[in-house]
């Protein structure tokens, strides 16, 4: 009976957990870039470097916070926080915030300086995976 019920439970933790999405950094097909490192895909999206426009997701998404955990080793808030802080000072304007994967997609696919994050799955031929965040 203790066996069933413990692994009942068990099975009742795994089924809770949420599927963790394999988020992809992407580019414009035509860019230079072939291949970003964490640092470098970290740099734009911190905004320590504007040789690419950062393209994110809205802000409160699955996403969003798998993305920043992953790649700047920074929760969502934290990022946010310190985006704040450039902005205030003048130093930076805040990365463009669009709608879903979709949009990402399209932003990137119509600017060739653009760098854009969305899920693996949503990825096709209108943009380049430059980096796979795991």
């Amino acid at each position: 009976m203790n066996k069933f019920m413990l692994a009942a439970c068990a099975a009742a933790s795994l089924m809770s957990l949420p599927a963790l999405a394999e988020v992809v950094v992407v580019v414009n097909p035509k860019a230079a870039e072939s291949t970003l490192g964490k640092e470098q895909v970290a740099q734009f999206f911190l905004g320590r470097s504007t040789a690419m426009t950062p393209i994110d997701q809205p802000d409160g998404t699955p996403l969003r916070a798998e993305f920043y955990k992953k790649v700047t080793d920074k929760d969502a808030s934290q990022v946010k926080a310190l985006w704040s802080k450039l902005v205030f000072t003048g130093k930076a304007t805040m990365p463009k915030e669009v709608a879903d994967s979709a949009a990402v997609k399209a932003a990137v696919a119509a600017n060739p300086k653009a760098i854009g994050y969305i899920d693996k799955s949503a990825v096709d031929a209108t943009v380049k995976v430059v980096y796979s965040a795991q």
